[in-house]
């Protein structure tokens, strides 16, 4: 398969937020995303605004730092919101159930580098940057292979 990128710059923690929403709002059980970058680079910013937009009832939405997953029904669908910063082998991702959720629910991944080889091949991948000049900025390069993202992407603008 193909890989295809696109890389899309925020000008404010606002417009990151309106793009979760619209991406949420494309969104299917079955779809994983992958969420790269350093610490306070806008992965859990983006993931909490996705799923907020997907609530019938707004709610907390926390990090799920220290819970490594956090799970929320939405008519959407089944939302997994994970954290695997805290990971220290691949094979706690079975523990996790994750491998499973990647089939059935939305999945949204922080840290991703920790599933190693259980990364689905079939994920859109975010990796967030921030502009060391000014810290609202986000840069995010999406990349796939899958055919999917490009016409869910295409909802999004």
């Amino acid at each position: 398969m193909t890989q295809t990128a696109r890389s899309l710059t925020f000008k404010s923690p606002e417009e990151t937020a309106v793009f979760a929403a619209r991406m949420g709002m494309t969104l299917c059980p079955g779809d994983v995303v992958l969420l790269e970058g350093s610490i306070g680079s806008g992965k859990t910013h983006f993931a909490r605004n996705l799923i907020q937009s997907l609530m019938a009832e707004p709610e907390d939405v926390p990090s799920p730092t220290f819970t490594l997953v956090q799970a929320y029904n939405t008519p959407s669908g089944e939302i997994w919101h994970c954290d695997l910063y805290r990971l220290s082998a691949a094979e706690e991702v079975d523990e996790l159930g994750l491998t499973e959720a990647f089939d059935t629910a939305i999945c949204l991944v922080e840290w991703p580098g920790k599933l190693g080889p259980l990364a689905p091949e079939t994920a859109l991948k975010l990796t967030f940057e921030t502009d060391p000049n000014n810290t609202e900025f986000r840069r995010v390069t999406l990349s796939w292979t899958a055919p999917k993202w490009a016409e869910k992407l295409e909802r999004t603008a």
